[in-house]
Formats: C-alpha cells, structure tokens, sequence
C-alpha cells in the first residue's frame, strides 16, 4: 500500500513537472526563439567574414609615444563620420577602445551602429563598420526595448534577463525530472 501511494505520488509529482515545462514553454516560446538564434550570431561574430563584427586592423605603431594625442584622434573620427557618412548623425561616443597592441584607436557611437577604427599614430581611418553585433547583443538581451521605450535604467533588460533565467532553470530542473522520474518509477516498480 504505501509503495502504491509513494507510486501515486511519483506520478503526479510527474504530470506537475511536464505541466510546468508545457507552459513555460509555450509562455515563452518566442523569447526562446530569439534568445537562442540572437546567441548563436554572436557566438559566431568573430567568425562571421566581417559581416557582424569586423576584424581588428593594424596601424602603424604600437608604441604609444608615436601615436597622436587622443583628441585628434577623435576630432578626426567625428570629421569623417559627419563629411563622409552622414552630417545627420550623432557623435556621442559611447566608447573608445585603445587596441595598443594593433596600433589603433576604435570609437564606437551611442545612438547609431556606426563605428571607426582610426590609427594611432597617423589618423588615418583605417575601417569604417556598422556594429551589427551590437543589435544582435541587444535583442538578445532585452535592452532594445528599453532603448526604443526611453527607459532610464534599463529595467525593461533586468526583468526580461530575470525571467529568462528563472525560466531556463524551471526548464532545467522540469527537463530533468521529465528524464529522471519515469526511470526511477521504473526502478521502484521493478524493486516492488
């Protein structure tokens, strides 16, 4: 009596698991979706033949005494931005990576994807890209609609990342037991 009750329980506990990750599933199916092809672009964004994120080129020096002071660099950076791709754009810098050990200075905008590799030492630009990687990283984490809604602290990210992560660890725990449970009541049916 009590290993049918025990079998009883398994099997509820059981159909409670598959309920759960149904739902959760299904709740969830398109933040899945693009969580998981969002992932794997930016997996692969250094292998992407330049078309998400572009290679790192080389200046001429890496020797920061050669190089030009970093507000010319950037005066030159936002010259070229505004004369050559578009005078409509903004040159807020959200920010400047120094590559010293390929001799050149990337600056990278905060409100449009452009960005532009300059070299250290003579200015010249050296890559002009659209940070394509960026709009995948921020679908892929939610901050697109805290961006497209204004948001201020990016609390649409936070709850979005909150619940994604609960749900992958429901899914974890529930997949589990999917797996698990049936082998175990098989085990205690075979032991009865």
């Amino acid at each position: 009596m009590a290993k049918g009750t025990a079998r009883k329980k398994q099997a509820k506990l059981l159909r409670t698991f598959r309920k759960i990750h149904r739902i959760t599933g299904a709740a969830l199916f398109i933040f899945f979706f693009f969580i998981s092809i969002t992932g794997l672009l930016l997996g692969w964004k250094k292998h992407s033949a330049d078309l998400i994120l572009s290679k790192s080129y080389e200046g001429v020096s890496t020797d920061l005494k050669d190089w030009l002071p970093l507000e010319n660099l950037h005066t030159i950076a936002n010259m070229y931005l505004l004369d050559s791709i578009s005078s409509e754009l903004s040159t807020e810098i959200d920010r400047i990576d120094i590559r010293k050990n390929k001799g050149m200075v990337k600056f990278v905008y905060a409100n449009h994807i452009w960005s532009l590799q300059i070299d250290g030492t003579t200015g010249k630009v050296l890559h002009v890209e659209r940070r394509y990687s960026d709009v995948i990283e921020k679908i892929h984490d939610g901050s697109i609609l805290d961006e497209y809604l204004g948001t201020s602290n990016n609390q649409i990210k936070v709850v979005y990342t909150t619940i994604m992560g609960i749900a992958l660890l429901v899914f974890t725990i529930t997949g589990f037991w999917l797996w698990y449970g049936p082998k175990r009541m098989k085990r205690n049916k075979a032991s009865a």
